[in-house]
């Protein structure tokens, strides 16, 4: 007897798309600019939030959606660094999905928002598979990672708009190929825009925040 496979995964996926789509229309209307933070843990994402918070707080009005398991720690130090800041507990899900964010921008006041910056849970393969609506994904990948994981990990790396490598302080004391680590992702997403900085020192930050704010003014013309 043949075994009849219900696509299971393509309708939730699909489901997915259908509500990213409305919550993307929502942003839109508000005139609210919002890029898709995914790393593996303790790259460095909640530290990117707090300094982008703080160098683009006295141009925009931003706020943070932060996905975790559990607790409310990322919330509390996007809220410290300036940001209007709401925490998603997922349960045990590894990443957050468009149905999570809607809820998450009923309780926003979009209105009052020119950037918001969805901070997902840390996690180098689910977070690519469902769309949450913002408008650019960035990957903040670590020096102490390892140069390998564009080539581990390609459907996350071809997906992005944005690459950051995060904790370049640290490459005197730590082997990474960066040459070899930028191949593979030119060999998935060619030309895709990158930052070297060091969250730490604040080294490469600059060009990052004038990214994000030529997003937000680029929205802005637009809305």
């Amino acid at each position: 007897m043949t075994t009849k496979r219900i696509p299971v995964v393509e309708r939730v996926l699909s489901a997915n798309d259908q509500m990213a789509a409305l919550n993307r229309a929502r942003l839109d209307a508000a005139g609210v600019y919002a890029v898709n933070f995914i790393a593996s843990p303790g790259a460095g994402k909640t530290s990117l939030v707090e300094q982008t918070v703080r160098g683009l707080s006295g141009r925009f009005r931003i706020a943070v959606i932060d996905g975790d398991i559990a607790t409310s720690l990322d919330a509390e130090r996007a809220e410290a660094a300036g940001a209007v800041s709401l925490q998603i507990n997922t349960g045990g899900d590894c990443h957050l999905d468009a149905v999570m964010v809607q809820a998450g921008l009923e309780q926003l006041p979009l209105n009052d928002i020119d950037l918001l910056i969805v901070e997902n849970v840390g996690n180098l393969i689910c977070p690519a598979n469902f769309r949450l609506g913002t408008h650019h994904t960035a990957l903040i990948a670590s020096i102490p990672e390892g140069a390998d994981k564009p080539y581990k990990y390609p459907g996350t790396y071809r997906g992005v708009d944005a690459l950051v490598v995060n904790k370049i302080d640290l490459l005197p004391y730590v082997p990474f190929d960066m040459d070899y680590f930028r191949r593979g992702v030119e060999a998935l997403n060619p030309g895709v825009v990158t930052f070297p900085l060091s969250c730490r020192t604040g080294e490469g930050i600059a060009p990052w925040l004038d990214w994000v704010a030529a997003q937000v003014a680029g929205h802005k013309a637009k809305s």
